[in-house]
């Protein structure tokens, strides 16, 4: 907020001018050059508070009253005043997941003994998260570009949560001190597709980079024997092979992740329920976050979204599709953005639901309001588009928690920030798939004397249960542990516990260690 002065007596401030520390704000005043001793004293003597004196900017920092801030706008001496507006640290967020499978109760000190292999569509070699890691690849010979740069975001997005860097920027992955080796062969370019014969010729590319752990972020509906029979001989040879169980919300495999040497992952959100487009068959075998996990993306390619009411700040989402603006003013409540809403110069806060959100945007937007704020009608926070549709205001979408605190108080200050950034939400199995190759290199770390069938069996025995008492389609063994998987190996040894039923090491993906198996 700006506020224009214009010249007048001294003495109509004087008498205009009445304190309340109640109502007092931070305002910073701008003076005209050698004015700077006498506005101070006048502040002083009208019961402003000084702050902070800013004398070689010509300024200070004060505290007043609303009423003396009315009777500063006649004095001559003053060029203008403004809020001394807040500013917030930029600091590194954990996203949920890490949290999630216990990735932050074990250190990855030792990493450095793994190789963590990510066949995806490359690397940001740049990435202020990533740069730092102990990283090299190669690419693919269909001629995909180079494996450090990624057209796609997917691979980058991917590397994130496996390994980017406890900096104090952006995000943390579950391996964050750039100690673990990660090899990056690229398999997609921007189209984001590859062949079966290309994954296996990535994943001979691996084996010879000298991988632990394989990531793979992908898959398809057809079966390929070749690249089953190379999968297979991958995990004789040691290799711990992790994949993503798909996207269809169905019971249909999906390949690499359905082959018995592969470990399937199926993704669950904050609330640890299975994704509605998470598959599910016989084949799956750990749970891992895979809904709006927030990770890296190629730098200045994301978007981020920055709201703030009443000097707290919001977890908030950019729409896809919303332009990059600033906005600001008091909220309003606008249900569900069906109609009309008295929102001019107002952030209109709309419930999900009934209509799409573009609609919800341009109604908003069509009432004169000057940001869209949609909070969802179901538990956590959810990533939309606007499709397409081109708007002319900011919008994002936020949780049904902070939605319904929003709307009991309807701030009267609020600020809502669209920009662009390098880091993103992602929603997939793609997305919990890192999570489990991240947490079975950082486990194996601490055991590197154990094989690879060894600590698949003790990431199944520590899973927490989800769903269904015991192994389920679903969610298989579970939601991953770090913790809890390195306790097991403490107490047990690479063998396992010896009392516990089924399994016993074999990698056929349906080891029960000790749960019931289906």
């Amino acid at each position: 907020m700006r506020i224009s002065l214009k010249p007048v007596a001294a003495l109509a401030l004087l008498l205009s001018w009445s304190l309340s520390a109640a109502e007092s704000e931070r305002y910073i005043v701008s003076y005209k050059t050698g004015a700077g001793p006498s506005v101070k004293a006048l502040l002083k003597a009208n019961g402003a508070t000084l702050k902070l004196d800013l004398a070689k900017h010509n300024a200070a920092a004060v505290t007043m009253s609303a009423n003396a801030l009315k009777g500063l706008q006649h004095n001559p001496n003053i060029e203008f005043i403004e809020q001394d507006v807040k500013r917030y640290p930029l600091m590194q967020t954990q996203p949920y997941g890490i949290g999630m499978v216990q990735a932050d109760q074990v250190s990855d000190a030792e990493a450095g003994n793994m190789t963590v292999c990510i066949i995806d569509s490359g690397y940001d070699i740049e990435h202020e998260d990533l740069a730092a890691n102990n990283v090299s690849g190669a690419n693919d010979p269909d001629g995909t570009g180079n494996w450090f740069e990624d057209q796609n975001h997917h691979g980058t997005h991917v590397a994130g949560t496996i390994a980017a860097l406890n900096n104090s920027v952006g995000v943390v992955g579950v391996n964050p001190s750039g100690q673990l080796n990660l090899f990056i062969v690229k398999v997609f370019d921007a189209d984001g597709w590859a062949y079966s014969s290309s994954l296996i010729h990535a994943l001979d590319t691996c084996q010879i980079a000298g991988a632990n752990v394989i990531n793979m972020s992908l898959g398809g509906s057809f079966k390929s024997r070749a690249e089953e029979r190379a999968f297979s001989n991958a995990d004789k040879a040691g290799i711990l092979s992790v994949a993503a169980a798909g996207n269809d919300g169905n019971s249909r495999s999906s390949y690499p992740a359905s082959y018995a040497s592969v470990v399937s992952v199926a993704a669950i959100d904050s609330n640890k329920q299975r994704a509605s487009f998470s598959q599910y068959n016989s084949q799956v075998e750990l749970a891992a976050p895979g809904v709006l996990v927030q990770s890296s993306v190629p730098m200045n390619t994301g978007e981020v979204a920055d709201l703030i009411a009443s000097g707290q700040a919001y977890e908030a989402i950019p729409m896809d599709g919303s332009p990059t603006l600033s906005s600001a003013g008091a909220m309003v409540d606008c249900g569900t953005g069906e109609s009309f809403c008295d929102a001019s110069g107002k952030l209109c806060l709309i419930e999900r639901g009934n209509i799409n959100f573009s609609a919800k945007v341009l109604n908003c937007q069509t009432s004169g309001g000057s940001g869209a704020i949609i909070y969802n009608n179901a538990p956590g926070n959810f990533s939309g588009t606007l499709a397409g549709v081109v708007t002319g205001i900011p919008s994002v979408s936020i949780s049904a928690s902070d939605g319904a605190a929003l709307l009991a108080s309807l701030p009267a200050n609020a600020s809502l920030t669209t920009a662009v950034g390098s880091y993103a939400f992602f929603d997939g199995t793609s997305m919990a798939t890192p999570h489990v190759a991240g947490v079975a290199a950082l486990v194996w770390s601490h055991f590197p004397q154990c094989s690879n069938s060894q600590i698949r069996s003790a990431l199944q025995a520590t899973a927490e249960d989800l769903g269904t008492s015991g192994r389920d389609n679903e969610t298989g063994f579970g939601l991953i542990q770090a913790k809890a998987a390195v306790d097991y190996l403490t107490s047990f040894g690479c063998a396992g516990d010896s009392s516990a039923t089924g399994g016993g090491g074999d990698s056929g993906g349906t080891t029960c260690r000790g749960k019931k198996c289906r």
